[in-house]
């Protein structure tokens, strides 16, 4: 591109002004950029510069420049050229932003970054760089850690209808989702994506598969609303995998168990288990975070039998259906349903149990918590022993505890050779748990698996030291039927007792330790609060408001304080109906159990808030959360906001003046318009 005539004079008078008498009388050879041009020409045989046009021989320097990747020199040849000509030829302008991407100093990739903004903005026109260019400065901002600038960057391609390759973009996000700003520009990045795709889509485009996003770029993000805790945002993403039809692989379906498992969507959970119990032996290993998921839910909802049963079906379903007539079926995609099974319309996310991309990036290292991998098998860890023991101890079903142990000890660990019953013996002595302790060991016994003499021993040693002759005596007589080829006398049973006091083993017992953490971390949410979650998750899916509604009241009336995903999915309800007038009112709501009861409103409630807000027109209450958000030093993603703003409001209050009002409402609202555009720099 050349500046028009008359701007060329308008420089190079300017030039001419600052010089001096004696150089504006030659000041064709002494213009501060010919005299630069001049002065850097040392070759004989080169013409010299009043023999060759300024622009020709400007573009041959930042084409030599970025031939030898001469980064400084080429910048500085650009600016010369712009500020006397305009931008150069389309090829060299992408090379030099290129040239840019590769470098890893942050200061010319911020360059970089502003030049395509400012391009886009004075030729308002984006298709003057080739979607590679854009996509490799995309690329290089999520690298060094520049969020902001990427999702800056691969949104003015969106703008124009162009989205990186997807295997190029799942890079990117590779990059974005390491830091915690990453991860919201992704997701939000993400669901314009979706959003665009969608559109497309109903429109038949041939384009549409070409944008559309694949289980590999789903997985980056949602693994990053875990590691992130954004419950809310995951749960958004979820339901645009529907969808988009994006058929989920064996790596995304273990991350959308622990999105549900955050928002304690557990009917999900266990029609997501009917899929997965089918999927060949050889795969469970890949499942072992999904069992983790669904068991952390069944302990959250106190519901022990239901977890025990989990606990005896995850490694034998798959003995079961692991034959040729099954291993037909488990080709076949299926569905689940994302709000409720028993929803006739609702949306569903296919899923390939068996799909595994042997050329994916992902590297899933999901928690190693409740469930871990053994030999094939899915073992119990630790900290689920305690968490049944807590469980069963408190609902009283010790005899239950002993058949789940027994059970799981036949089942997973003859090989190892451990003893169950023998450790939960020990942890219920060391807290005094005694008569639990004697309960499980008359159990084992009757199951015919007694336990060895050191467990005897403990529970006499026990006894002895509370004062229980009674039941120390009747202990004996067990002892006696049971090992009756130990010789009771008093020297041995005293060895036993010395050895005993002195060895201090149950306070180094592995499960006694994570015994005393549960004990003392126990969920502060009460199981209930999960019951009354679910239900009005279930409604609002269904957009029954109002009754809803009425589950939330009765959460209130019985004192039982709401969580984020209380809120969340009654925003979500109403924002699917357009109900904005009721958000508002919603929104008082949170405000006062923020104030009174400390409630812990988080990034992805105000951002839901937010959008609503500006969707409803509501710019008192927008500005009102920005402020929330920048109080407790909240990342807020402009860009999107700005983006929303223009798609509803774009014309809003333009040409309004104060003086203009018509009502102290319409010049209070005018205000708050003119300070979002502010905030967001709307000109």
């Amino acid at each position: 591109m050349v500046l028009p005539f008359t701007r060329y004079i308008q420089l190079h008078s300017r030039f001419v002004r600052k010089a001096s008498p004696l150089q504006r009388i030659f000041h064709g050879h002494f213009n501060p950029i010919l005299h630069k041009i001049s002065a850097s020409s040392t070759s004989h045989s080169e013409r010299l510069p009043w023999e060759r046009s300024t622009q020709e021989i400007l573009l041959g320097k930042l084409k030599t420049a970025l031939r030898n990747h001469q980064l400084h020199e080429a910048w500085e040849s650009f600016q010369d050229f712009r500020t006397l000509y305009g931008y150069p030829e389309v090829h060299l302008l992408n090379q030099l932003i290129v040239q840019l991407s590769y470098s890893s100093n942050h200061a010319w990739m911020k360059k970089a970054s502003d030049l395509v903004l400012q391009v886009v903005k004075e030729e308002n026109n984006s298709a003057l760089f080739h979607v590679d260019t854009l996509t490799k400065l995309a690329l290089s901002l999520a690298r060094l850690q520049m969020p902001t600038p990427a999702s800056v960057i691969l949104r003015v391609m969106l703008d124009k209808g162009r989205v990186p390759p997807m295997h190029l973009l799942c890079l990117v996000f590779l990059h974005l989702v390491k830091t915690q700003i990453g991860a919201y520009v992704a997701c939000n990045y993400l669901s314009l994506v979706c959003d665009f795709y969608i559109h497309l889509n109903d429109k038949k485009a041939e384009s549409a598969v070409v944008v559309k996003p694949d289980a590999s770029i789903f997985y980056l993000v949602l693994d990053a609303c875990v590691r992130f805790k954004l419950p809310l945002k995951g749960l958004l993403l979820i339901e645009l995998m529907a969808l988009t039809g994006t058929v989920a692989d064996a790596h995304t379906v273990v991350i959308v168990s622990q999105i549900l498992e955050m928002n304690g969507l557990r009917d999900e959970m266990r029609e997501l288990k009917d899929h997965i119990d089918s999927v060949s032996a050889a795969f469970i290993r890949h499942y072992r975070q999904f069992y983790d998921s669904l068991l952390s839910l069944h302990f959250k909802f106190n519901d022990i039998d239901a977890a025990a049963k989990l606990v005896l079906d995850m490694n034998s379903s798959h003995n079961r259906r692991d034959n040729k007539e099954n291993r037909k079926y488990l080709q076949k995609p299926s569905s689940i349903a994302i709000g409720s099974r028993n929803l006739r319309m609702g949306l569903k996310i296919r899923m390939e149990p068996e799909l595994l991309k042997t050329d994916s990036v992902l590297k899933p290292e999901g928690r190693q918590d409740l469930i871990f991998s053994r030999g094939g098998k899915l073992i119990l860890s630790n900290r689920a022993l305690a968490k049944f023991i807590t469980g069963y101890k408190k609902d009283g079903g010790i005899s239950e505890l002993s058949k789940l142990l027994l059970s799981i000890q036949e089942e997973l660990y003859s090989v190892a050779g451990s003893s169950l019953c023998s450790d939960a013996i020990g942890a219920c002595i060391h807290f005094g748990w005694v008569d639990s302790a004697h309960d499980i060991l008359v159990d084992a016994e009757a199951a015919g698996s007694p336990m060895d003499w050191d467990t005897y021993m403990l529970l006499l040693s026990a006894y002895h030291r509370g004062g229980m002759q009674r039941e120390a005596n009747a202990l004996l007589k067990q002892m006696k039927q049971v090992h009756s080829d130990n010789e009771l006398v008093d020297d041995t049973m005293n060895k036993h007792f010395h050895r005993l006091e002195t060895s201090d083993s149950l306070g180094k017992s592995d499960l006694v330790i994570t015994l005393v953490q549960i004990l003392k971390d126990e969920d502060q949410i009460l199981p209930l609060v999960y019951e009354f979650n679910s239900s009005i998750h279930f409604f609002c899916t269904a957009r029954m408001m109002e009754d809803a509604l009425k589950v939330y009241r009765r959460m209130v009336e019985l004192n039982i304080q709401p969580t984020i995903q209380t809120f969340g999915y009654l925003l979500h309800g109403y924002s699917s109906l357009g109900m904005y007038r009721e958000i508002t009112i919603l929104w008082g709501e949170i405000k006062r159990f923020m104030k009174g009861c400390g409630f812990p409103a988080n990034r992805d409630l105000y951002e839901l808030l937010l959008i609503n807000f500006l969707r409803g027109g509501y710019f008192e209450r927008v500005m009102e959360v920005i402020g929330y958000m920048r109080d407790q030093n909240m990342y807020t993603d402009k860009l999107m906001y700005k983006v929303e703003f223009l798609r509803h409001h774009k014309n809003l209050y333009r040409s309004l003046k104060a003086s203009d009002a018509r009502t102290e409402a319409q010049l209070k609202r005018l205000e708050h318009v003119q300070e979002f555009r502010k905030w967001v720099g709307i000109v």
